[in-house]
């Protein structure tokens, strides 16, 4: 670890890892201490529990702000906070996004041991994804143990329901020990709000005409200081911005558009206005602790969620947000506490938002739960003790979004390495030499590659993310569903598709399904999982010339109106899947996205592809001839759970077929059961 003292004015450069040339400008604005300022620190006693303050900003990149060198944006209030304080070079996301780096942020685990590794999304969509309190222990649990209050002002988004009294939805940040919840979503958010009257939160009246939702926060920080000033607390600032779409207030808008540069990439005249504001906020949360007195005996941190949303922008690191790169995982990290944090420090310790609860406990002087994967950084904060090695680090990002596909990564030391999932395809870069990641060094360094492999697929593994393919695991039961002796084995179920009838045959053994318009039928055999894990296999057998729509499915059906199938699409070279629970359909704004069209080819009769089940969790795979490769992962909990065995009693394994105006014909399925 190296940590370099930085006066107030100078710029400096960070090095090695920290991003080679990126110069840093650091101003402070120092004034003659308040009189509560100097009375708090006469009252200040060793063993006195230090508040905890962290704003967090959503979508912000690593290089946004003056402090990390950026001369377009102007952040007066966090430089001078940097300059007075320690700014991180190396501070990472847990996550790509938001939702799964909020839940590190309030648990101190990694995403995946939480059961939230994407953004959540509104009722709408099958899964019932929340932050669990009974798998999990937060900070505000953590920190009651030593009399805090623990507020949250802001956003949440860490669970999937929008009905209801709120304190019953689940997931519900009441429900994980905070005491004061202000400001925060009521629906879902979308793509954000910024001005009242606020969609998503429409009870909340307005304090003032014309309010401005980062000013709103900032009022209601300082309240809560006020009213909490006399009792230990924990405090999360969520903004909402600088999520898009982005709206900033008009004067400050025409301030940037105005300004030099402004039509110049990667400078940003609307996120600039929008941070700005979020810039004054952190003024009045450091004059608030002042006004009370308590700066002195607070921890103050600025950080982001995930790396920033435009890619040009994040340069020289490669990628953004969605993306393992360390464009979509690095942010800024400034703490600030007038004789608790080193004053003008760069430090280059890495540290990830699941450390915040560690070292939050750390400072208030309570055990650490078991499980938390994050490591406290008081030594690097405050120069007392000695700061802990950090492992490995880890990030795991299972699904799609734009065009990233699902992959993980391991980072030791100066060392990462990004695997793709779909195929354990390997990148390996060195960052002390390499921080924009362009030069691949897996083929070169195999032992490295093989070693932070291993590490990876054992961290993988022990996240138990998706259930694993048909050749993984003991298999109890094998069931085989074929067409030998025709159609008397199984049930014919029309699913409805609101055009003609189709026609189901036998043929050499194999079904055959025909119709002169759009249709769509099952076929529904005898025997259902018996278990609430298992595998169904579909073997399509020869494929004709993919010019018309033919579409294959398997998986497990009542009948037309209630099924969960893995379906291939030939003409589109697509796999994804279809839900349909009492005639409706689940899948709406489900993954995977397109990004699959093409990707998937089974003309080759030895091609298959599986769908395998545990419980709530799902999981599609292909053989393409190279063996089972992971295409996507979801979560049909909020529609269909079959954990209950009630609900799993009157399922059978089903193949079938969609086709318009032509014919699709299959050879039978394969289930296991485990």
């Amino acid at each position: 670890m190296t940590l370099s003292l930085h006066p107030a004015s100078r710029r400096t450069v960070l090095t090695g890892a920290a991003l080679g040339s990126a110069a840093v400008a650091s101003t402070a604005v120092t004034g003659p201490a308040t009189r509560a300022a100097a009375a708090s620190a006469r009252r200040r006693r060793p063993g006195d529990r230090p508040n905890v303050v962290v704003v967090s900003v959503d979508d912000l990149g690593w290089d946004e702000m003056g402090c990390y060198g950026n001369d377009f944006n102007e952040t007066p209030e966090i430089d001078r906070l940097a300059a007075e304080g320690t700014r991180f070079t190396q501070a990472y996301a847990a996550a790509p996004l938001c939702s799964p780096t909020r839940a590190a942020l309030v648990t101190g685990r990694y995403p995946g041991r939480v059961g939230i590794t994407d953004f959540l999304r509104p009722q709408t969509a099958a899964s019932d994804a929340f932050l669990d309190p009974q798998r999990t222990t937060s900070v505000a649990e953590v920190l009651d143990r030593r009399g805090y209050t623990s507020g949250l002002i802001g956003k949440w988004h860490l669970t999937e329901t929008y009905s209801g009294p709120y304190r019953d939805r689940p997931g519900n940040p009441y429900a994980h020990g905070f005491d004061d919840v202000r400001v925060t979503e009521e629906l879902y958010i979308g793509g954000g709000d910024y001005t009242h009257p606020y969609f998503f939160m429409p009870s909340l009246p307005a304090r003032e005409p014309g309010e401005y939702l980062t000013d709103r926060l900032a009022a209601e920080v300082e309240d809560f200081v006020a009213t909490h000033r006399d009792e230990p607390f924990f405090l999360h600032v969520s903004n909402y911005a600088v999520h898009t779409e982005l709206v900033a207030r008009a004067e400050l808008l025409a301030k940037y558009e105005a300004k030099p540069g402004a039509d110049r990439a990667p400078n940003r005249p609307l996120l600039a206005a929008m941070l700005e504001s979020v810039d004054t906020q952190v003024g009045r949360i450091r004059r608030a602790l002042e006004a009370n007195g308590l700066e002195g005996n607070t921890l103050l941190l600025v950080t982001s969620d995930n790396g920033g949303q435009s890619r040009p922008a994040n340069a020289p690191l490669r990628g953004g947000k969605g993306e393992l790169y360390e464009g979509g995982i690095r942010v800024p990290l400034v703490a600030w506490g007038p004789g608790l944090v080193r004053a003008g420090l760069d430090a280059d310790h890495l540290t990830s938002t699941i450390d915040l609860l560690p070292t939050a406990a750390e400072l208030a002087g309570v055990p650490v739960p078991p499980g938390v994967d994050g490591v406290s950084v008081v030594p690097t904060l405050t120069g007392r003790g000695r700061q802990r090695a950090r492992p490995a680090t880890y990030w795991a990002y299972p699904h799609f979004i734009g065009g990233t596909r699902p992959h993980a990564a391991v980072r030791e030391g100066d060392l990462k390495l990004v695997m793709f999932l779909r195929d354990r395809r390997c990148e390996l870069y060195d960052l002390a030499a390499d921080p924009s990641e362009t030069t691949d060094l897996a083929a070169r360094r195999g032992d490295d590659t093989a070693r932070l492999r291993r590490l990876l697929e054992a961290h993988l593994a022990e996240l138990d993310l998706h259930p694993g393919p048909p050749d993984a695991g003991r298999v109890r039961r094998e069931v085989t569903g074929t067409f030998d002796a025709g159609l008397e084995r199984y049930t014919l179920a029309p699913v409805p598709s609101g055009g003609a009838v189709a026609d189901a045959t036998v043929e050499e053994g194999r079904l055959r399904i025909s119709a002169g318009g759009a249709a769509h039928l099952l076929a529904v055999g005898e025997q259902g999982p018996r278990g609430s894990e298992f595998v169904v296999e579909l073997d399509p057998g020869p494929l004709p010339p993919a010019a018309r729509e033919r579409t294959l499915f398997a998986g497990i059906a009542r009948g037309g109106d209630d099924y969960l199938l893995l379906r291939y699409r030939h003409d589109l070279r697509r796999v994804g899947w279809d839900l349909r629970v009492g005639g409706r359909l689940e899948t709406g704004g489900a993954e995977p996205t397109t990004v699959l069209d093409g990707s998937v080819d089974l003309a080759d009769d030895a091609s298959r592809i599986a769908l395998a089940v545990r419980g709530a969790q799902a999981a599609a795979y292909a053989d393409l001839g190279r063996g089972w490769e992971f295409l996507f992962r979801l979560d049909v909990a909020g529609a269909l759970d079959l954990r209950d065995d009630a609900v799993r009693r009157g399922f059978r394994y089903a193949v079938g077929g969609r086709v318009n105006g032509s014919a699709v014909s299959v050879d039978g399925f394969r289930a296991w059961e485990r």
